[in-house]
Protein backbone atom coordinates (compact mmCIF):
# COMPACT_ATOMS: atom_id res chain seq x y z
CA UNK A 1 0.00 0.00 0.00
CA UNK A 2 2.98 2.26 0.29
CA UNK A 3 2.97 2.82 -3.44
CA UNK A 4 -0.47 4.40 -3.41
CA UNK A 5 -0.67 8.11 -4.33
CA UNK A 6 -0.84 10.63 -1.55
CA UNK A 7 -4.51 11.52 -1.40
CA UNK A 8 -3.79 14.65 0.59
CA UNK A 9 -2.15 16.26 -2.41
CA UNK A 10 -4.42 18.47 -4.50
CA UNK A 11 -4.57 17.75 -8.20
CA UNK A 12 -4.30 20.75 -10.50
CA UNK A 13 -4.94 18.83 -13.69
CA UNK A 14 -7.84 19.65 -15.98
CA UNK A 15 -8.37 15.93 -16.42
CA UNK A 16 -8.80 14.39 -13.01
CA UNK A 17 -10.04 11.02 -14.22
CA UNK A 18 -6.97 10.03 -16.22
CA UNK A 19 -5.54 7.68 -13.64
CA UNK A 20 -8.85 5.99 -12.85
CA UNK A 21 -9.41 2.55 -14.40
CA UNK A 22 -11.32 2.84 -17.65
CA UNK A 23 -12.69 -0.67 -18.01
CA UNK A 24 -16.22 0.02 -19.21
CA UNK A 25 -15.50 -1.99 -22.33
CA UNK A 26 -13.63 -4.69 -20.45
CA UNK A 27 -10.29 -3.62 -21.92
CA UNK A 28 -7.08 -2.26 -20.45
CA UNK A 29 -6.68 1.44 -21.29
CA UNK A 30 -3.90 2.39 -23.78
CA UNK A 31 -0.65 2.69 -21.88
CA UNK A 32 3.12 2.36 -22.19
CA UNK A 33 4.40 1.99 -18.63
CA UNK A 34 7.82 0.64 -19.71
CA UNK A 35 8.36 3.67 -21.92
CA UNK A 36 7.29 5.91 -19.05
CA UNK A 37 10.04 4.35 -16.92
CA UNK A 38 12.56 4.78 -19.73
CA UNK A 39 11.72 8.45 -20.27
CA UNK A 40 11.84 9.32 -16.56
CA UNK A 41 15.13 7.47 -16.18
CA UNK A 42 16.61 9.29 -19.16
CA UNK A 43 15.47 12.66 -17.80
CA UNK A 44 17.34 12.00 -14.55
CA UNK A 45 20.48 10.91 -16.40
CA UNK A 46 20.78 13.38 -19.25
CA UNK A 47 20.00 17.12 -19.21
CA UNK A 48 19.20 17.19 -22.92
CA UNK A 49 16.55 14.53 -22.40
CA UNK A 50 14.64 16.97 -20.20
CA UNK A 51 14.70 19.77 -22.77
CA UNK A 52 13.67 17.34 -25.54
CA UNK A 53 10.59 16.06 -23.75
CA UNK A 54 9.41 18.70 -21.26
CA UNK A 55 7.17 20.45 -23.79
CA UNK A 56 5.77 17.17 -25.19
CA UNK A 57 4.56 15.65 -21.94
CA UNK A 58 2.39 16.81 -19.07
CA UNK A 59 1.93 15.27 -15.65
CA UNK A 60 -1.34 13.71 -16.78
CA UNK A 61 0.36 12.04 -19.77
CA UNK A 62 1.68 9.30 -17.49
CA UNK A 63 -0.58 6.33 -16.77
CA UNK A 64 1.18 5.15 -13.61
CA UNK A 65 0.35 7.50 -10.67
CA UNK A 66 3.89 7.10 -9.33
CA UNK A 67 5.28 8.44 -12.58
CA UNK A 68 2.97 11.44 -12.41
CA UNK A 69 4.54 12.50 -9.13
CA UNK A 70 8.08 11.93 -10.40
CA UNK A 71 7.50 13.91 -13.59
CA UNK A 72 5.79 16.71 -11.67
CA UNK A 73 8.87 17.01 -9.46
CA UNK A 74 11.23 16.99 -12.46
CA UNK A 75 9.18 19.75 -14.05
CA UNK A 76 9.29 21.72 -10.79
CA UNK A 77 13.09 21.47 -10.64
CA UNK A 78 13.37 22.39 -14.31
CA UNK A 79 11.22 25.47 -13.81
CA UNK A 80 13.52 26.73 -11.05
CA UNK A 81 16.69 25.90 -13.05
CA UNK A 82 17.88 23.38 -10.46
CA UNK A 83 19.91 20.28 -11.39
CA UNK A 84 17.94 17.13 -12.16
CA UNK A 85 19.24 13.73 -11.06
CA UNK A 86 18.28 10.87 -8.74
CA UNK A 87 19.35 12.71 -5.60
CA UNK A 88 17.69 16.06 -6.36
CA UNK A 89 14.45 14.42 -7.49
CA UNK A 90 14.34 12.15 -4.42
CA UNK A 91 15.10 15.05 -2.09
CA UNK A 92 12.42 17.27 -3.65
CA UNK A 93 9.82 14.50 -3.45
CA UNK A 94 10.68 14.10 0.24
CA UNK A 95 10.24 17.87 0.79
CA UNK A 96 6.85 17.73 -0.94
CA UNK A 97 5.77 14.75 1.14
CA UNK A 98 5.33 12.66 -1.99
CA UNK A 99 8.26 10.25 -1.84
CA UNK A 100 6.22 7.24 -0.73
CA UNK A 101 3.49 8.01 -3.27
CA UNK A 102 6.21 8.04 -5.96
CA UNK A 103 7.34 4.54 -5.03
CA UNK A 104 10.16 5.37 -2.63
CA UNK A 105 13.86 6.02 -3.17
CA UNK A 106 14.55 2.43 -4.26
CA UNK A 107 11.99 2.61 -7.07
CA UNK A 108 13.39 5.91 -8.35
CA UNK A 109 16.92 4.51 -8.47
CA UNK A 110 15.66 1.52 -10.49
CA UNK A 111 14.42 3.89 -13.22
CA UNK A 112 17.95 4.90 -14.16
CA UNK A 113 19.56 1.48 -13.83
CA UNK A 114 17.76 0.10 -16.89
CA UNK A 115 18.74 2.99 -19.22
CA UNK A 116 21.45 2.14 -21.69
CA UNK A 117 20.95 5.15 -23.98
CA UNK A 118 18.86 8.33 -24.16
CA UNK A 119 19.00 8.51 -27.94
CA UNK A 120 15.31 7.82 -28.57
CA UNK A 121 13.81 9.62 -25.60
CA UNK A 122 11.84 12.12 -27.74
CA UNK A 123 10.21 9.31 -29.75
CA UNK A 124 9.33 7.50 -26.53
CA UNK A 125 7.79 10.68 -25.14
CA UNK A 126 5.58 11.08 -28.19
CA UNK A 127 4.34 7.51 -27.84
CA UNK A 128 3.43 8.24 -24.21
CA UNK A 129 1.58 11.37 -25.33
CA UNK A 130 -0.34 9.40 -27.97
CA UNK A 131 -1.42 6.83 -25.38
CA UNK A 132 -2.66 9.64 -23.15
CA UNK A 133 -4.68 11.17 -25.98
CA UNK A 134 -6.30 7.80 -26.64
CA UNK A 135 -7.21 7.46 -22.97
CA UNK A 136 -8.73 10.92 -23.01
CA UNK A 137 -10.74 10.08 -26.12
CA UNK A 138 -12.04 6.93 -24.43
CA UNK A 139 -12.97 8.93 -21.33
CA UNK A 140 -14.69 11.59 -23.40
CA UNK A 141 -16.56 9.02 -25.46
CA UNK A 142 -17.80 7.30 -22.31
CA UNK A 143 -19.12 10.61 -20.98
CA UNK A 144 -20.79 11.39 -24.31
CA UNK A 145 -22.50 7.98 -24.29
CA UNK A 146 -23.67 8.52 -20.72
CA UNK A 147 -25.04 11.98 -21.56
CA UNK A 148 -26.69 10.70 -24.75
CA UNK A 149 -28.55 7.97 -22.86
CA UNK A 150 -29.81 10.55 -20.35
CA UNK A 151 -33.18 11.68 -21.70
CA UNK A 152 -33.13 14.82 -19.55
CA UNK A 153 -30.20 16.27 -21.49
CA UNK A 154 -30.75 18.55 -24.45
CA UNK A 155 -29.14 17.05 -27.55
CA UNK A 156 -27.47 20.33 -28.52
CA UNK A 157 -25.98 20.68 -25.05
CA UNK A 158 -24.53 17.19 -25.44
CA UNK A 159 -23.09 18.14 -28.86
CA UNK A 160 -21.57 21.36 -27.54
CA UNK A 161 -20.03 19.57 -24.56
CA UNK A 162 -18.60 16.82 -26.79
CA UNK A 163 -17.16 19.34 -29.20
CA UNK A 164 -15.66 21.37 -26.38
CA UNK A 165 -14.04 18.32 -24.79
CA UNK A 166 -12.62 17.17 -28.13
CA UNK A 167 -11.25 20.61 -28.88
CA UNK A 168 -9.69 20.76 -25.40
CA UNK A 169 -7.90 17.45 -25.96
CA UNK A 170 -6.54 18.59 -29.31
CA UNK A 171 -5.57 22.03 -28.08
CA UNK A 172 -3.68 20.72 -25.06
CA UNK A 173 -1.73 18.09 -26.94
CA UNK A 174 -1.15 19.24 -30.50
CA UNK A 175 1.62 21.76 -30.23
CA UNK A 176 3.01 23.50 -33.30
CA UNK A 177 6.39 22.28 -34.39
CA UNK A 178 9.27 24.63 -35.17
CA UNK A 179 9.43 25.73 -38.81
CA UNK A 180 12.61 25.21 -40.78
CA UNK A 181 13.79 28.54 -42.20
CA UNK A 182 14.18 27.12 -45.70
CA UNK A 183 10.48 26.19 -45.82
CA UNK A 184 9.38 29.55 -44.43
CA UNK A 185 11.51 31.44 -46.97
CA UNK A 186 9.94 29.43 -49.77
CA UNK A 187 6.45 30.25 -48.52
CA UNK A 188 7.33 33.94 -48.17
CA UNK A 189 8.67 34.06 -51.75
CA UNK A 190 5.48 32.47 -53.03
CA UNK A 191 3.40 35.12 -51.29
CA UNK A 192 5.57 37.89 -52.74
CA UNK A 193 5.23 36.48 -56.26
CA UNK A 194 1.47 36.16 -55.81
CA UNK A 195 1.24 39.78 -54.65
CA UNK A 196 3.33 40.89 -57.66
CA UNK A 197 0.76 39.34 -59.99
CA UNK A 198 -2.00 41.44 -58.41
CA UNK A 199 -2.16 44.80 -60.22
CA UNK A 200 -3.79 46.44 -57.20
CA UNK A 201 -0.92 45.49 -54.92
CA UNK A 202 -3.28 43.80 -52.47
CA UNK A 203 -1.71 40.80 -50.79
CA UNK A 204 -4.25 40.38 -47.98
CA UNK A 205 -8.02 40.38 -47.66
CA UNK A 206 -9.45 43.40 -49.54
CA UNK A 207 -11.89 45.75 -47.84
CA UNK A 208 -13.38 47.42 -50.92
CA UNK A 209 -12.20 50.81 -49.62
CA UNK A 210 -9.36 51.36 -52.01
CA UNK A 211 -7.67 54.09 -49.95
CA UNK A 212 -7.51 51.74 -46.98
CA UNK A 213 -6.46 48.81 -49.17
CA UNK A 214 -3.65 50.90 -50.63
CA UNK A 215 -2.41 51.78 -47.16
CA UNK A 216 -2.58 48.26 -45.72
CA UNK A 217 -2.32 46.13 -48.91
CA UNK A 218 -5.48 44.50 -47.60
CA UNK A 219 -5.82 43.11 -44.10
CA UNK A 220 -3.02 40.59 -43.75
CA UNK A 221 -3.39 36.97 -42.68
CA UNK A 222 -2.97 36.25 -38.96
CA UNK A 223 -3.32 39.96 -38.12
CA UNK A 224 -5.43 41.31 -35.29
CA UNK A 225 -7.02 44.61 -36.28
CA UNK A 226 -8.55 46.76 -33.56
CA UNK A 227 -11.12 49.33 -34.66
CA UNK A 228 -11.98 51.73 -31.85
CA UNK A 229 -14.28 54.72 -31.56
CA UNK A 230 -16.65 56.46 -29.22
CA UNK A 231 -20.32 55.39 -29.21
CA UNK A 232 -22.45 56.51 -32.18
CA UNK A 233 -19.35 57.13 -34.27
CA UNK A 234 -20.25 54.37 -36.75
CA UNK A 235 -18.16 51.34 -35.75
CA UNK A 236 -20.80 48.79 -36.63
CA UNK A 237 -21.75 50.63 -39.82
CA UNK A 238 -18.13 50.64 -40.97
CA UNK A 239 -17.45 46.94 -40.36
CA UNK A 240 -20.76 45.99 -41.95
CA UNK A 241 -19.86 48.01 -45.05
CA UNK A 242 -16.40 46.42 -45.04
CA UNK A 243 -17.76 42.89 -44.55
CA UNK A 244 -20.30 43.46 -47.32
CA UNK A 245 -17.58 44.60 -49.74
CA UNK A 246 -15.35 41.61 -48.98
CA UNK A 247 -18.19 39.09 -49.27
CA UNK A 248 -20.10 40.53 -52.24
CA UNK A 249 -17.37 42.10 -54.37
CA UNK A 250 -14.62 39.56 -53.73
CA UNK A 251 -16.65 36.48 -52.75
CA UNK A 252 -14.62 35.89 -49.58
CA UNK A 253 -16.32 34.40 -46.53
CA UNK A 254 -16.71 36.73 -43.54
CA UNK A 255 -17.96 35.74 -40.08
CA UNK A 256 -19.52 38.43 -37.90
CA UNK A 257 -19.88 37.86 -34.16
CA UNK A 258 -22.36 40.44 -32.92
CA UNK A 259 -22.54 40.68 -29.14
CA UNK A 260 -24.48 43.95 -29.13
CA UNK A 261 -27.12 43.55 -31.85
CA UNK A 262 -29.24 40.62 -32.99
CA UNK A 263 -28.64 39.02 -36.37
CA UNK A 264 -31.96 40.38 -37.67
CA UNK A 265 -30.97 43.92 -36.67
CA UNK A 266 -27.65 43.56 -38.43
CA UNK A 267 -29.26 42.23 -41.59
CA UNK A 268 -31.73 45.13 -41.60
CA UNK A 269 -28.77 47.49 -41.48
CA UNK A 270 -27.14 45.65 -44.36
CA UNK A 271 -30.35 45.82 -46.38
CA UNK A 272 -30.72 49.54 -45.65
CA UNK A 273 -27.19 50.24 -46.87
CA UNK A 274 -27.50 47.94 -49.87
CA UNK A 275 -30.90 49.14 -51.08
CA UNK A 276 -30.27 52.76 -50.07
CA UNK A 277 -33.46 52.90 -48.07
CA UNK A 278 -33.61 54.64 -44.67
CA UNK A 279 -33.37 52.24 -41.76
CA UNK A 280 -36.32 53.95 -40.08
CA UNK A 281 -38.55 53.16 -43.05
CA UNK A 282 -37.50 49.51 -42.92
CA UNK A 283 -38.26 49.29 -39.21
CA UNK A 284 -41.75 50.70 -39.72
CA UNK A 285 -42.36 48.91 -43.02
CA UNK A 286 -43.39 52.29 -44.42
CA UNK A 287 -42.36 51.63 -48.02
CA UNK A 288 -44.00 52.62 -51.28
CA UNK A 289 -44.48 50.05 -54.03
CA UNK A 290 -41.52 51.38 -55.99
CA UNK A 291 -39.37 51.20 -52.84
CA UNK A 292 -40.35 47.56 -52.35
CA UNK A 293 -39.24 46.90 -55.92
CA UNK A 294 -36.01 48.75 -55.23
CA UNK A 295 -35.51 46.65 -52.09
CA UNK A 296 -35.95 43.30 -53.81
CA UNK A 297 -33.90 44.19 -56.89
CA UNK A 298 -30.89 45.43 -54.98
CA UNK A 299 -30.39 42.74 -52.34
CA UNK A 300 -30.05 39.75 -54.67
CA UNK A 301 -26.28 39.52 -54.39
CA UNK A 302 -26.35 40.33 -50.69
CA UNK A 303 -28.70 37.44 -49.96
CA UNK A 304 -26.30 34.95 -51.55
CA UNK A 305 -23.07 36.47 -50.20
CA UNK A 306 -20.82 34.29 -47.95
CA UNK A 307 -21.67 36.22 -44.78
CA UNK A 308 -22.13 34.31 -41.51
CA UNK A 309 -23.60 36.00 -38.43
CA UNK A 310 -23.50 34.75 -34.84
CA UNK A 311 -25.35 36.87 -32.29
CA UNK A 312 -24.58 34.86 -29.14
CA UNK A 313 -24.62 37.39 -26.27
CA UNK A 314 -21.56 37.51 -24.03
CA UNK A 315 -19.74 34.83 -26.03
CA UNK A 316 -16.68 33.40 -24.30
CA UNK A 317 -13.29 33.28 -25.93
CA UNK A 318 -13.45 29.49 -25.84
CA UNK A 319 -16.73 29.39 -27.76
CA UNK A 320 -15.38 31.97 -30.20
CA UNK A 321 -12.35 29.81 -30.93
CA UNK A 322 -14.46 26.68 -31.43
CA UNK A 323 -16.94 28.45 -33.73
CA UNK A 324 -14.20 30.10 -35.78
CA UNK A 325 -12.49 26.76 -36.29
CA UNK A 326 -15.77 25.21 -37.37
CA UNK A 327 -16.56 28.06 -39.79
CA UNK A 328 -13.07 27.84 -41.24
CA UNK A 329 -13.46 24.11 -41.85
CA UNK A 330 -17.00 24.27 -43.23
CA UNK A 331 -17.02 27.55 -45.17
CA UNK A 332 -13.34 28.54 -45.46
CA UNK A 333 -13.95 32.00 -43.99
CA UNK A 334 -11.27 34.57 -44.77
CA UNK A 335 -12.02 37.17 -42.10
CA UNK A 336 -13.72 37.48 -38.70
CA UNK A 337 -15.38 40.56 -37.20
CA UNK A 338 -16.10 40.86 -33.45
CA UNK A 339 -18.57 43.55 -32.37
CA UNK A 340 -17.36 44.32 -29.81
CA UNK A 341 -14.43 43.17 -27.65
CA UNK A 342 -15.52 44.56 -24.26
CA UNK A 343 -18.73 42.53 -24.33
CA UNK A 344 -16.83 39.22 -24.45
CA UNK A 345 -16.04 37.06 -21.45
CA UNK A 346 -12.98 34.97 -20.66
CA UNK A 347 -15.28 32.03 -19.97
CA UNK A 348 -14.75 29.26 -17.48
CA UNK A 349 -11.66 30.82 -15.96
CA UNK A 350 -12.14 31.23 -12.23
CA UNK A 351 -10.11 33.80 -10.46
CA UNK A 352 -9.38 35.81 -13.57
CA UNK A 353 -8.81 38.90 -11.48
CA UNK A 354 -10.08 42.33 -12.43
CA UNK A 355 -11.69 43.33 -15.71
CA UNK A 356 -8.44 44.67 -17.13
CA UNK A 357 -6.78 41.27 -16.71
CA UNK A 358 -9.77 39.58 -18.31
CA UNK A 359 -9.65 41.91 -21.32
CA UNK A 360 -5.92 41.23 -21.62
CA UNK A 361 -6.61 37.49 -21.70
CA UNK A 362 -9.32 37.95 -24.33
CA UNK A 363 -7.05 40.12 -26.46
CA UNK A 364 -4.22 37.58 -26.39
CA UNK A 365 -6.62 34.79 -27.27
CA UNK A 366 -8.00 36.68 -30.27
CA UNK A 367 -4.47 37.12 -31.59
CA UNK A 368 -3.84 33.40 -31.07
CA UNK A 369 -6.99 32.52 -33.04
CA UNK A 370 -5.92 34.81 -35.89
CA UNK A 371 -2.53 33.07 -36.04
CA UNK A 372 -3.98 29.58 -35.74
CA UNK A 373 -6.55 30.04 -38.53
CA UNK A 374 -4.29 32.33 -40.59
CA UNK A 375 -7.00 34.94 -41.09
CA UNK A 376 -7.36 38.60 -40.09
CA UNK A 377 -9.66 39.28 -37.15
CA UNK A 378 -11.23 42.71 -36.71
CA UNK A 379 -12.12 43.43 -33.10
CA UNK A 380 -14.18 46.51 -32.34
CA UNK A 381 -13.40 48.33 -29.12
CA UNK A 382 -14.75 51.23 -27.12
CA UNK A 383 -12.73 54.35 -26.31
CA UNK A 384 -12.63 55.98 -22.90
CA UNK A 385 -14.39 59.26 -22.10
CA UNK A 386 -11.07 61.09 -22.10
CA UNK A 387 -11.69 61.83 -25.78
CA UNK A 388 -14.75 63.89 -24.92
CA UNK A 389 -13.00 65.72 -22.09
CA UNK A 390 -10.03 66.74 -24.20
CA UNK A 391 -9.91 70.01 -26.06
CA UNK A 392 -8.87 70.63 -29.66
CA UNK A 393 -10.15 68.49 -32.52
CA UNK A 394 -10.83 65.51 -30.21
CA UNK A 395 -9.03 63.03 -32.46
CA UNK A 396 -8.49 59.75 -30.58
CA UNK A 397 -5.02 58.49 -29.66
CA UNK A 398 -3.72 55.11 -28.52
CA UNK A 399 -3.94 56.01 -24.85
CA UNK A 400 -7.72 56.37 -25.23
CA UNK A 401 -8.18 52.60 -25.63
CA UNK A 402 -10.43 51.42 -22.86
CA UNK A 403 -9.71 48.96 -20.03
CA UNK A 404 -6.43 47.41 -21.10
CA UNK A 405 -3.09 48.35 -22.64
CA UNK A 406 -2.83 44.75 -23.85
CA UNK A 407 -5.20 45.58 -26.72
CA UNK A 408 -2.68 48.07 -28.09
CA UNK A 409 0.16 45.62 -27.48
CA UNK A 410 -1.45 42.57 -29.12
CA UNK A 411 -2.95 44.34 -32.15
CA UNK A 412 -1.09 44.50 -35.46
CA UNK A 413 -3.23 47.44 -36.55
CA UNK A 414 -5.00 49.91 -34.29
CA UNK A 415 -7.40 52.18 -36.13
CA UNK A 416 -9.90 54.82 -35.07
CA UNK A 417 -13.08 56.18 -36.61
CA UNK A 418 -13.28 59.94 -36.39
CA UNK A 419 -16.13 62.09 -37.69
CA UNK A 420 -15.39 65.79 -37.11
CA UNK A 421 -19.03 66.64 -37.90
CA UNK A 422 -20.03 64.73 -34.75
CA UNK A 423 -18.11 67.23 -32.59
CA UNK A 424 -19.38 70.29 -34.46
CA UNK A 425 -16.34 70.83 -36.69
CA UNK A 426 -18.16 71.61 -39.93
CA UNK A 427 -15.08 72.64 -41.93
CA UNK A 428 -11.50 71.44 -42.13
CA UNK A 429 -8.38 73.60 -42.06
CA UNK A 430 -8.70 74.31 -45.78
CA UNK A 431 -12.30 75.41 -45.48
CA UNK A 432 -13.74 72.21 -47.02
CA UNK A 433 -17.01 70.89 -45.65
CA UNK A 434 -16.81 68.02 -43.16
CA UNK A 435 -20.42 67.02 -43.73
CA UNK A 436 -20.69 63.26 -44.18
CA UNK A 437 -16.93 62.74 -43.80
CA UNK A 438 -15.62 59.78 -41.84
CA UNK A 439 -11.90 59.43 -41.22
CA UNK A 440 -10.21 56.08 -40.60
CA UNK A 441 -7.04 56.83 -38.63
CA UNK A 442 -4.29 54.17 -38.59
CA UNK A 443 -2.57 54.87 -35.25
CA UNK A 444 -0.53 51.66 -35.09
CA UNK A 445 0.62 49.59 -38.04
CA UNK A 446 3.10 46.87 -37.23
CA UNK A 447 4.00 46.24 -40.85
CA UNK A 448 3.30 49.52 -42.59
CA UNK A 449 2.89 53.27 -42.52
CA UNK A 450 0.66 55.40 -40.33
CA UNK A 451 -1.88 57.54 -42.15
CA UNK A 452 -5.57 58.30 -42.39
CA UNK A 453 -8.19 57.58 -45.06
CA UNK A 454 -11.30 59.65 -45.66
CA UNK A 455 -14.58 57.92 -46.48
CA UNK A 456 -18.10 59.12 -47.08
CA UNK A 457 -20.53 58.34 -44.26
CA UNK A 458 -24.22 58.29 -45.14
CA UNK A 459 -25.95 58.36 -41.78
CA UNK A 460 -29.41 57.73 -43.22
CA UNK A 461 -28.32 54.34 -44.54
CA UNK A 462 -25.62 53.63 -41.88
CA UNK A 463 -23.19 53.15 -44.73
CA UNK A 464 -19.55 53.97 -45.46
CA UNK A 465 -18.28 54.22 -49.03
CA UNK A 466 -15.37 55.64 -50.97
CA UNK A 467 -15.40 59.41 -51.27
CA UNK A 468 -14.05 59.30 -54.80
CA UNK A 469 -16.34 58.40 -57.65
CA UNK A 470 -16.30 54.81 -58.72
CA UNK A 471 -15.12 56.02 -62.10
CA UNK A 472 -11.75 56.73 -60.55
CA UNK A 473 -11.26 53.21 -59.30
CA UNK A 474 -13.15 50.58 -61.27
CA UNK A 475 -14.15 47.53 -59.34
CA UNK A 476 -13.39 48.95 -55.92
CA UNK A 477 -16.31 51.20 -55.23
CA UNK A 478 -17.52 49.45 -52.16
CA UNK A 479 -21.03 50.12 -53.37
CA UNK A 480 -23.89 47.69 -53.68
CA UNK A 481 -24.62 45.45 -56.62
CA UNK A 482 -26.59 46.80 -59.52
CA UNK A 483 -30.33 46.15 -59.57
CA UNK A 484 -31.44 43.64 -62.09
CA UNK A 485 -34.02 45.98 -63.51
CA UNK A 486 -31.59 48.68 -64.65
CA UNK A 487 -31.40 49.08 -68.42
CA UNK A 488 -28.62 49.89 -70.87
CA UNK A 489 -30.46 53.09 -71.79
CA UNK A 490 -30.44 54.12 -68.15
CA UNK A 491 -26.72 53.47 -67.91
CA UNK A 492 -26.06 55.56 -70.97
CA UNK A 493 -28.23 58.37 -69.65
CA UNK A 494 -26.51 58.35 -66.31
CA UNK A 495 -23.05 58.48 -67.86
CA UNK A 496 -23.91 61.17 -70.33
CA UNK A 497 -23.05 63.88 -67.85
CA UNK A 498 -19.50 62.59 -67.46
CA UNK A 499 -16.65 62.88 -69.90
CA UNK A 500 -15.83 59.21 -69.70
CA UNK A 501 -14.88 56.61 -72.24
CA UNK A 502 -17.14 53.65 -72.74
CA UNK A 503 -16.36 50.75 -70.46
CA UNK A 504 -15.57 52.82 -67.38
CA UNK A 505 -18.96 51.97 -65.90
CA UNK A 506 -18.46 49.03 -63.57
CA UNK A 507 -21.31 46.57 -63.72
CA UNK A 508 -21.03 45.23 -60.13
CA UNK A 509 -21.34 48.77 -58.83
CA UNK A 510 -24.09 50.22 -61.01
CA UNK A 511 -26.14 51.69 -58.25
CA UNK A 512 -23.19 53.80 -57.08
CA UNK A 513 -23.22 55.63 -60.38
CA UNK A 514 -26.61 57.15 -59.61
CA UNK A 515 -26.44 60.90 -59.11
CA UNK A 516 -26.49 62.04 -55.53
CA UNK A 517 -29.51 64.26 -56.22
CA UNK A 518 -31.55 61.20 -57.17
CA UNK A 519 -31.06 59.44 -53.86
CA UNK A 520 -34.09 61.16 -52.36
CA UNK A 521 -36.22 60.71 -55.48
CA UNK A 522 -39.92 61.38 -55.02
CA UNK A 523 -42.23 60.23 -57.86
CA UNK A 524 -44.73 62.94 -56.96
CA UNK A 525 -42.29 65.52 -58.29
CA UNK A 526 -42.21 63.98 -61.72
CA UNK A 527 -39.19 62.93 -63.75
CA UNK A 528 -37.62 59.54 -64.43
CA UNK A 529 -36.87 57.14 -61.58
CA UNK A 530 -33.18 56.32 -61.17
CA UNK A 531 -33.80 52.59 -60.96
Amino acid sequence: MENQPDKSRKTTSKFTKVTAPLNAMGKVPPQAVDLEKAVLGAMMLEKNAVTDTIDILSQESFYDPKHQYIFGTIKELFGTSKPIDILTVTNQLKKNGELQAAGGAAYISQLTSRIASTAHVEFHARVISEKYIKRELIRMSSEVMKDAYDETNDVFDVLNKAEGDLFKIAENNMGKSVDVLQNVVREAIEEIEKAAQNPDGISGVPTGFYGLDKLTAGFQRSDMIVLAARPAMGKTAFVLSLARNTAVQFNMGVAIFSLEMSSVQLVKRLISAEARLPAEKLRKGDLREDEFQQLHSRITKLSTAPLYIDDTPGISIFDLRAKCRRLKMQYDIQMVVIDYLQLMTAGGAKGQGNREQEISSISRSIKEIAKELNIPIIALSQLSRSVEQRGGDKKPVLSDLRESGAIEQDADIVSFIYRPEYYGFLQDEDGNSNAGIGEIIIAKHRNGALDSVQLRFIKEYARFENIESNFDAPGMSGGPAAPAAISNESITAKNSNFDQESGTYTIPSKMNSLDEENEDFDPSEGGEAPF
